[in-house]
């Protein structure tokens, strides 16, 4: 196990100091042995993601369009959209958070769809909240495809997708790899969805009239406005009624043509267990599209693809929640980083198991990021279980910290798995030095204005918690400073860094988890963290403590400054600003010492810590994500390098 900081056993003998290192000690043990207990068979981990009830609503509404309804998975799901309706009547994108308006009409529709009535108590409820905002003219882009799908809105009032678009080389401005994988792989779906313009016809007691405030035929559906007359937005709403002109005389020809491109590329881009781009979007709307077009639930492709649907499911002990992906490399990665950081050995089984996990499930096949980076070999891992065409940076950062200082039976393997992962990894930075998720140089963030693109997050451009993660996994792997691609990288950091003197986190909540991020890679790099530039991220950091001893930080401060760094404590966000201040500073602060002391008395009867926040961000002010194993590996991961750090200061 791990190695414990030198104790007196006798209590009455430690002075504060040593009794607080003991417990520390003790919190950190439970926490590992309990981890290490919840590894799988196989060598991974894993544990729900949650995000909100649109998760579980579209699968419902998928599952009636593709007439697989399971009566016992649907009550299950719907007790989750029960379980967590607002008192309002609403739905929202966080606990906490206010209701969100696209999530609630289609949570409304997918109880209607169960079989509840209008009249239902939970129901007239959410109806007056929903027409309080307006009704379901204002519902989003995306749930507007599947109410057009199920006939419940018209097809015009989709924002107008063209298929035609998927012809355009690519170096026009405007093609499907200046978007981002995510985008990508929901727009070409979307494209060949809007083209058949299918409406399933379901009994009217099932749908939702009662969510227009004017008649239908009356009602006039538009896209999302710039908030001033002369806005990019407002240009491009101008460009939407222009291509709906074209739609409606399209040459039959290209029309064709581009059906069979987005057809192939959609069947091409499946995965072998069926699925599409490795989330919830991609999964369902694939299989949507296809059937839309003449496929059959029996077809080979439509048969994997409703068995992969299923992967998403998650049992909770009296519901289901549906997830927008699953996460084993993610869960996997950092629970053995933790283990590690925590003072486990390298040649521990436990450690041996997910590194030989990793290197039989690295990608040595081109995805859709060679377009841009043609020479770079391929070398990474995906987030999920099946996911070829679009391993990520994040998830390979990390497994190749892991698999670095990890013991293998076949160290050639290993060794030929890190060369090859570091190599994509560097490989994939940007040409301003910075590095994203899943493309390089995907940063044409113009796009966001598009019509189909309310929720502003159709790219893919470099940030903070990247490029620090490259940075740490740079080190590990044995480069320093003085890399070119490290000095870029750093470059871009400084360049990027917030005039309060914290980073932003593009996939975790938020400014915290950006400067831990940033500050961890800055160090591990040999960076001098004694430069004002660091100093002031320090100071920011302290200065976001509550009087607690945590730290937390609401998903509203993506939208309003006043929440940055600000919000009820939580552990892993306290852990993030522990991780932070031990990779900020040489010694160890008041502040550092209040974190760790928050984190060692609040460890649970299970041995991990409990917190019910979406710490996650997929799409900022969009989508927020609980990843349910944030609060083990994360306090374990933050408390392992502050015991590690006690004991450097002990020897001074």
């Amino acid at each position: 196990m791990s190695q414990a900081i030198p104790l007196d056993n006798t209590a009455a003998l430690l002075s504060p100091h040593d009794e607080f290192a003991a417990k520390v000690d003790y919190t950190i043990e439970r926490a590992q042995r309990s981890l290490i207990e919840l590894q799988r068979p196989e060598g991974y981990w894993q544990a729900p993601l949650e995000a909100n009830a649109e998760m579980n609503a579209e699968y419902i509404i998928f599952s009636h369009f593709m007439d697989t309804v399971d009566l016992e998975l649907e009550a299950r799901l719907k007790k989750y959209l029960l379980d967590t309706q607002n008192a309002d009547g609403s739905w929202s994108l966080f606990p906490g958070g206010e209701g969100y308006l696209s999530n609630t009409i289609e949570s409304y529709f997918a109880l209607k769809l169960t079989g509840m009535r209008a009249g239902d108590e939970p129901m007239a409820q959410a109806r007056r909240w929903i027409l309080s905002k307006g009704g379901i003219v204002n519902c989003g882009t995306l749930a507007r495809f599947y109410l057009a799908a199920m006939g419940q809105v018209t097809w015009d009032a989709t924002a107008s997708l063209p298929i035609e678009i998927v012809l355009l080389p690519n170096w026009f401005p405007i093609n499907i790899y200046e978007l981002s994988s995510w985008a990508r792989g929901t727009l070409m779906a979307l494209m060949l969805l809007q083209a058949a313009r299918p409406a399933k016809q379901i009994d009217y007691q099932r749908g939702i009239l009662e969510l227009y405030i004017q008649p239908p035929h009356f009602t006039k559906f538009s896209q999302p406005k710039g908030k001033k007359l002369l806005s990019l937005r407002n240009a491009l709403n101008v460009g939407d009624r222009a291509l709906r002109l074209y739609d409606k005389h399209n040459l039959a020809s290209m029309r064709a043509r581009a059906m069979r491109k987005t057809e192939e590329w959609i069947v091409e881009h499946q995965d072998e267990n069926g699925s599409w781009g490795g989330i919830e979007p991609c999964y369902l709307l694939s299989a949507m599209a296809l059937k839309a077009n003449g496929y059959r639930n029996d077809h080979p492709v439509l048969k994997k693809a409703i068995e992969a649907s299923r992967e998403l499911i998650w049992d909770l002990p009296d519901s289901a929640l549906y997830m927008p992906c699953v996460s084993p490399n993610w869960d996997a990665a950092l629970a053995g980083r933790a283990l590690l950081d925590s003072g486990l050995a390298g040649d521990h089984p436990a450690l041996r198991k997910v590194a030989r996990w990793f290197i039989d499930r690295q990608i040595f096949k081109k995805g859709d990021w060679s377009v841009k980076r043609p020479a770079v070999e391929p070398g990474g891992w995906s987030f999920q279980f099946y996911n070829d065409w679009y391993p990520d940076v994040d998830d390979s950062a990390v497994i190749l910290s892991v698999l670095a200082e990890t013991s293998v039976d076949d160290a050639a393997a290993k060794e030929r798995s890190v060369r090859a992962g570091a190599n994509w990894v560097m490989g994939m930075q940007s040409k301003d030095g910075g590095f994203a998720a899943f493309d390089a140089d995907n940063n044409s963030t113009w796009l966001n204005q598009l019509p189909l693109a309310d929720v502003e997050a159709v790219t893919d451009p470099s940030c903070p918690d990247l490029t620090g993660r490259v940075l740490e996994m740079m080190a590990s792997v044995g480069y320093r400073s003085d890399h070119p691609v490290a000095k870029r990288a750093i470059e871009w950091l400084k360049r990027n860094q917030s005039s309060h003197g914290g980073w932003w986190g593009r996939w975790g909540v938020n400014y915290i988890y950006g400067t831990f991020s940033a500050l961890s890679g800055l160090r591990a790099i040999g960076v001098d963290m004694k430069q004002p530039w660091i100093k002031r991220a320090v100071e920011w950091l302290k200065s976001k403590q509550n009087t607690d001893g945590g730290w937390g930080e609401s998903p509203l401060s993506d939208k309003d400054p006043a929440w940055h760094g600000r919000g009820t404590s939580t552990a892993s966000q306290t852990a993030w600003a522990l991780i932070a201040l031990i990779a900020g500073e040489d010694g160890i602060s008041e502040h550092a010492m209040s974190g760790a002391q928050w984190l060692s008395e609040r460890q649970n009867d299970e041995s991990t810590w409990d917190e019910i926040e979406h710490t996650g961000s997929g799409f900022p002010n969009h989508f927020y994500l609980r990843y349910h194993m944030y609060a083990h590996y994360f306090p374990l991961m933050a408390l392992g390098r502050f015991r590690r750090r006690l004991v450097e200061e002990a020897a001074r």
